[in-house]
């Protein structure tokens, strides 16, 4: 993490009914920003509801972040696509904090609320409705620009402009691209199954990834 980590973007949205591919679906990647202070409780910012409660959303999902540097990346891949802040369905859109200076289970402060770092996005055919591509998950995926979740472990309030500070560093040291890249792999290298026996250990890490892990060391032997 270089320079001061800022929250440069807040953005919600409530699911709004979208046409797609011949039928009605129920969205909430539709995010716009918004001004001053914004109360962050315990599954969502005040004004943010998520649609597929079993997709997203719940604790481990509250705050989903992405890193402002990304936009100049996808602005020069969808040249003339507009691409204001939110458009990736974040809630958070910030500077100097990306994935690979992230470790699962990592405590910010932003604001008056404290943060942890629970797991990066896996994209559904949502974005793709959402940028009007139907490839647009798998080049996220594949980019690994994904940006990642927090839970919170503190309500309070947030709001642009507001430093993100590290508070706590998880030492088990699995970066969230580490997970995207446990996930992708067909055939884990020797470093691939150490981080794997170390993501196993993370305690922020949600049930749902353990088990797949666990799953995934046991056909190892």
């Amino acid at each position: 993490m270089v320079g001061r980590m800022t929250l440069v973007s807040v953005n919600v949205g409530l699911p709004r009914e979208v046409a797609w591919k011949g039928r009605s679906v129920s969205t909430g990647i539709f995010k716009e920003p918004v001004q001053g202070r914004v109360t962050l409780r315990k599954l969502n910012l005040d004004g943010d509801r998520q649609a597929d409660l079993s997709a997203h959303g719940g604790a481990e999902k509250a705050v989903y972040v992405y890193p402002a540097e990304h936009y100049n990346y996808w602005r020069g891949e969808l040249a003339g696509m507009e691409m204001p802040f939110g458009m990736f369905g974040e809630n958070f859109t910030t500077e100097d904090l990306a994935e690979d200076a992230v470790n699962i289970g990592d405590r910010f402060r932003i604001g008056t609320a404290e943060l942890v770092a629970t797991q990066p996005r896996l994209p559904c055919y949502k974005l793709g409705l959402k940028f009007g591509r139907d490839d647009m998950a798998k080049r996220f995926l594949s980019s690994g620009r994904t940006g990642f979740y927090f839970s919170v472990s503190r309500e309070g309030d947030v709001g642009v402009g507001d430093a993100i500070t590290l508070i706590d560093r998880d030492p088990n040291n699995v970066r969230v691209p580490d997970i995207t890249g446990l996930y992708v792999s067909k055939r884990y290298s020797p470093a691939e199954v150490e981080t794997l026996n170390r993501a196993t250990r993370v305690p922020a890490l949600p049930q749902g990834w353990r088990n797949y892990f666990l799953e995934r060391q046991e056909k190892l032997g």
